[in-house]
C-alpha cells in the first residue's frame, strides 16, 4: 500500500514538475533577451551599418549642396556562363557644383541604376577645384596629355561659349565656365579624354597664387601680362577673387 500511494502521489506530483519547467522557460529567455542588449538585433538599434545617425547627417550635408550630375558613358560587357550570358555595366559620371569644383568617377555593377550611384558617388569623392577668371573662363591656355589622348584648352572671351564635344563638354558644363576653346587630338575614349582634360585643369593657377609664391603684388603681374597701366591693373587685381 505505501508503494502505492508513494506511486500516486509521483503521479500527481509529475504534472505539476512538467508546468512548472513549461513556465520558466519563457521567463529564461525574457531575461537572456536577443543579443545586442534592448535594442534587438546584434546592433543594439544602430542599423545594420551601426552608423545610421552619421548617415543620415551626411545626407543631409549632401542634399543641401546642389550639384550637376552628368552621366557620360556607359559600357555594358557580357560573360558566357553555363546557364548563358551574364551581362555586367560599366558607368563613367561627372560632378560639378558650377563654381569651379569638378570631379569624375566612374562604377561597375549587374544593373545600370546601381552602377551611376557608384560612379556618383566616386566623382562626389574626387572633386577638385579650378580656378577661374571672372568665374566664366580659364586663367590661362593648357594642355593635357593621358594615355593616347591629347587635349588643348584655351581661354575665351566672353560670349564664345563652350567650344567642346563629348566628355570634354560635360566636364566645363558641370565646372560652370561658360567661354572655352578646346580641341582633343588623338584617342576618343572617353576614360582617357576625361583624364586628360582633368590633368589640363589641374596646371591651371591663377594670378592671386602666382603672386603669393613669388612675394609679389597681384597688380603688377596683370599689368606685365597685359601691358596695362597703374589703375587699370589694380582694377583688374581687385576684379581677381582665386
Amino acid at each position: 500500500m505505501a508503494d502505492e500511494n508513494n506511486q500516486g502521489a509521483a503521479v500527481q506530483d509529475g504534472p505539476v514538475q512538467e508546468t512548472q519547467v513549461q513556465d520558466a522557460a519563457p521567463e529564461g529567455r525574457r531575461e537572456r533577451g536577443p543579443r545586442g542588449g534592448r535594442g534587438g538585433g546584434r546592433d543594439g538599434g544602430r542599423g545594420r551599418d551601426g552608423r545610421g545617425r552619421r548617415d543620415d547627417r551626411r545626407g543631409r550635408e549632401e542634399e543641401g549642396e546642389e550639384l550637376i550630375e552628368k552621366l557620360v558613358h556607359i559600357n555594358r560587357v557580357s560573360k558566357t556562363v553555363k546557364g548563358g550570358k551574364r551581362f555586367g555595366f560599366a558607368a563613367l559620371v561627372v560632378v560639378g557644383d558650377g563654381k569651379g569644383r569638378v570631379g569624375f568617377g566612374h562604377g561597375k555593377a549587374r544593373e545600370v541604376p546601381e552602377a551611376i550611384s557608384k560612379a556618383t558617388a566616386a566623382a562626389k569623392k574626387a572633386m577638385v577645384r579650378v580656378p577661374l577668371r571672372e568665374g566664366r573662363t580659364l586663367h590661362h591656355d593648357g594642355m593635357g596629355h593621358f594615355g593616347a589622348g591629347r587635349v588643348y584648352v584655351r581661354s575665351a572671351p566672353q560670349g564664345t561659349g563652350i567650344i567642346a564635344g563629348g566628355p570634354m563638354r560635360a566636364v566645363f558644363e558641370s565646372l560652370g565656365v561658360a567661354d572655352v576653346v578646346t580641341k582633343s587630338v588623338g584617342t576618343s575614349n572617353p576614360y582617357n579624354m576625361i583624364r586628360a582634360t582633368f590633368e589640363a585643369l589641374g596646371e591651371q593657377t591663377s594670378p592671386k597664387s602666382v603672386a603669393q609664391r613669388r612675394g609679389r603684388k597681384i597688380a603688377d603681374l596683370m599689368a606685365r601680362r597685359a601691358g596695362l597701366s597703374g589703375a587699370e591693373a589694380s582694377a583688374e587685381a581687385e576684379a581677381v577673387t582665386e
